[in-house]
């Protein structure tokens, strides 16, 4: 017998979304933490040692429109296990490069980043769908914070674990340890994880709530009707709409300073601040605690002015925009030495970057019905490009003048132009309305957005 109480199955759905994000961004940080230790056994410097670091990066970005596809195809559910699966074992193995000689060692590692990397495309617009189909529009803004303060969390609680085991056992075991948690995963998420209307805990009362409030609970329940490919004319229509390329280089900035504390933050720590992996690996996961509350704080805000009659424009922007012009305080981590300070610009600069971190729930906001995989997946291609870029040209800035101190430069100017991208380019946020493309398959484009944006 049916209850006529709505169940809260969501909030489940919503643990497994941050469990899988955690273990997701975990196992991008496992390189950071190994860095310098990986450094030292293999001879790498830091521009190779940069290139390795993007490595993950480059099949990321690659993998993200196809990715897109594959869940609006075959559904979150089994695109997304795949892909824990996946990844996992490619992280396990990084655990056995030094086996080898030194430059095939470095060759394996860089190939190994870059399968975790495709292997891991699915995942962000995985969860941008699963938000979209268990949540109704004023949940949203919190159920994405959530989701995406796990990369914070990652790195609360792993980032002493994995500096724990480099110090005691090697730089090996951390790979083969974050790997293992990944795989067993995997198998965890296919008993829980379905579509709000075949989900065996889920009411009736809970699913017409989420679908009576803007919840897009049928998604995956009309899969198998697709095209046999990307709709390319749904994808040049999204470019060509300037809301959606205002989010887009503001997620790419955004992502700037994301992958610095994912990849040169520990090294910076240890380099130029001169502590010890083990402490480095502590010290790490002080700013992640406040990116975690500012994460976790940025949605519960934007929701609160959302029920609190304010528009969904200002809801979104509000949140961005300040705790991205907190976040570029990082560049005041030049101009103090003593240590407790540096750590301290470093927790607001993540806090401020926490808080501003929305761009997924836009994405809940603003993706197309008929594409909203692809729709996550194009929004991830542009953000991540920041995960091939930022960690290159970090490593040229240090190769080059011997310091950090122009590498957070650069990290504080990604804050400044994503403020600029949403007060200036942005517009009113609103969910894009595609036209269909030609139903004879003609490549000609046949129309505009039925939206305007000033």
């Amino acid at each position: 017998m049916q209850s006529s109480k709505p169940t809260h199955v969501r909030y489940l759905i919503l643990l497994m979304l941050f469990l899988v994000t955690t273990i997701n961004y975990a196992d991008r940080a496992t390189i950071a933490i190994a860095g310098s230790s990986l450094q030292k056994d293999l001879g790498i410097d830091a521009v190779t040692l940069g290139y390795i670091f993007s490595a993950f990066g480059w099949a990321y970005v690659a993998g993200q429109i196809p990715g897109g596809w594959l869940l609006d195809r075959f559904g979150s559910k089994k695109v997304y296990a795949l892909s824990i699966f996946t990844w996992s074992l490619f992280t396990v193995l990084q655990g056995f490069v030094g086996e080898f000689g030194m430059s095939t060692a470095i060759v394996a590692l860089f190939m190994l980043r870059f399968l975790v990397g495709l292997a891991e495309a699915p995942s962000f617009p995985g969860n941008a769908r699963i938000v979209a189909a268990w949540f109704p529009t004023a949940e949203r803004g919190t159920a994405s914070a959530i989701f995406n303060s796990a990369q914070y969390f990652a790195t609360v609680l792993f980032a002493p674990l994995m500096g724990w085991i480099v110090y005691s056992f090697g730089w090996e075991h951390v790979f083969i340890v974050m790997g293992v948690f990944g795989i067993v995963f995997s198998g965890i998420w296919l008993k829980v994880i379905h579509s709000p209307r075949q989900h065996p805990l889920a009411n009736e009362a809970e699913v017409q709530f989420i679908a009576d409030n803007g919840g897009m609970v049928d998604m995956d329940v009309k899969q198998g009707k697709k095209a046999d490919g990307p709709k390319w004319d749904y994808i040049r229509q999204l470019l060509t709409n300037r809301m959606m390329l205002g989010v887009y280089l503001g997620q790419y900035c955004i992502n700037g300073i994301t992958y610095f504390f994912l990849t040169w933050f520990p090294v910076y720590l240890v380099q130029e601040r001169g502590m010890t992996i083990l402490k480095a690996g502590f010290i790490a996961s002080l700013p992640a605690i406040c990116g975690f509350i500012g994460g976790v704080l940025g949605g519960v805000i934007s929701d609160y002015l959302l029920r609190k009659g304010h528009s969904l424009t200002f809801a979104r922007k509000a949140p961005i925009i300040a705790g991205l012009l907190v976040s570029s305080s990082i560049v005041a981590c030049n101009y103090v030495d003593v240590e407790w300070m540096v750590v301290g610009f470093m927790a607001l600069a993540f806090f401020g970057k926490g808080v501003g971190a929305l761009g997924w729930a836009v994405v809940s906001d603003t993706s197309p019905k008929q594409i909203a995989g692809l729709s996550g997946g194009l929004f991830n291609t542009f953000g991540n490009i920041a995960s091939i870029t930022t960690p290159i040209v970090i490593g040229y800035i240090i190769s080059s003048t011997g310091s950090f101190k122009w590498a957070l430069v650069f990290v504080g100017a990604n804050a400044l132009v994503a403020v600029f991208s949403y007060l200036v380019i942005v517009g009113p946020i609103k969910r894009v309305v595609l036209k269909e493309p030609p139903t004879n398959g003609g490549i000609e484009a046949t129309g505009k957005l039925s939206q305007a944006h000033s």
